[in-house]
């Protein structure tokens, strides 16, 4: 009979720590999904620091892609290239069209301007550096308001990019 209490009292043991254990383990996962969900929740509260990207399309009046680009060069695209040093653009970059397309659907040059984030490409360009980089704000006024009088179109299109990979399910 001794040997019966014996063996029903370290199996009681063995059942008693089979089940803390259980207990435990259950309570460690608990404790790793609520921090998961705090992590997960404290990540979607902190801001994205997503790039944004616009291209930024301009049909120029035939005859004046020279000039319209000669006046993007010496107006716009130092000041994008200021914006680059500070951070808050990422990068600038302009492209033509390699062959012609129908006239509708024609464009001359595409400026590509990646931006830190959302938020910083709402700002606008700085009022403060514009007027530092070009002094004679008439000329600069003027030359500007060419670049856009000599368009017959000016769009800009944000984008997103597209994952290639097939979505996991």
């Amino acid at each position: 009979m001794m040997k019966m209490k014996t063996k029903t009292k370290a199996t009681e043991r063995a059942a008693s720590i089979r089940s803390f254990g259980r207990s435990l383990a259950a309570v460690l996962l608990l404790l790793l999904c609520g921090a998961g969900t705090v992590n997960s929740q404290a990540r979607n509260a902190m801001p994205q620091e997503k790039p944004y990207v616009v291209e930024y399309y301009y049909k120029v009046k035939w005859g004046h892609q020279d000039e319209f680009l000669s006046l993007f060069r010496k107006n716009h695209l130092p000041l994008l290239r200021k914006q680059v040093e500070s951070g808050r653009l990422i990068s600038v970059e302009i492209m033509a069209p390699r062959y012609h397309t129908p006239e509708e659907h024609r464009w001359d040059y595409r400026v590509t301007i990646v931006f830190r984030n959302a938020e910083r490409a709402m700002e606008g360009d700085p009022a403060d550096l514009i007027r530092q980089m070009y002094p004679d704000q008439a000329t600069f006024k003027r030359e500007e308001q060419r670049r856009f009088e000599i368009l017959d179109a000016h769009w800009d299109l944000p984008v997103l990019p597209v994952s290639v990979e097939e979505p996991q399910n």
